[in-house]
């Protein structure tokens, strides 16, 4: 069993930057795919960019592509999504996933464990 904390939401202004952190805890998170999904009000939960376990493989959805960096760092049992360029439309709940072997990146269905989310604003 994997557990998922994330840290850094916040209120920013746009074309502001900030660093999200998602912390694991309980189970081999280096063998983990790893996931960033947001979820406005109102909407369905969304893929913002995913890394695989051996850092080789990085997708980003078309949204943030130029903007967001995914990362991770074995280490410290961490993995990170640095935003640059921050709009009002990248106002959500960001969550950080993991699974061993997702089918699909972009899909949150083929993740098995989640953290609780950190909320990021972006207003001015």
């Amino acid at each position: 069993q994997v557990q998922l904390r994330e840290f850094g939401g916040g209120l920013v202004q746009p074309g502001d930057s900030l660093r999200l952190s998602c912390a694991a805890s309980g189970g081999p998170f280096s063998r983990h795919d790893v996931g960033w999904f947001r979820q406005a009000p109102g909407k369905d939960r969304e893929f913002v960019a995913s890394i695989t376990s051996g850092a080789a493989v990085t997708y980003y959805a078309d949204s943030v592509a130029g903007r967001f960096t995914i990362s991770r760092n074995y280490n410290k049992n961490e993995a990170y999504l640095q935003m640059n360029m921050l709009k009002p439309e990248d106002t959500a709940v960001y969550h950080c996933a993991a699974d061993v072997s997702p089918r699909t990146w972009s899909d949150p269905n083929e993740y098995d464990y989640w953290g609780q989310g950190t909320q990021v604003t972006v207003s001015s």
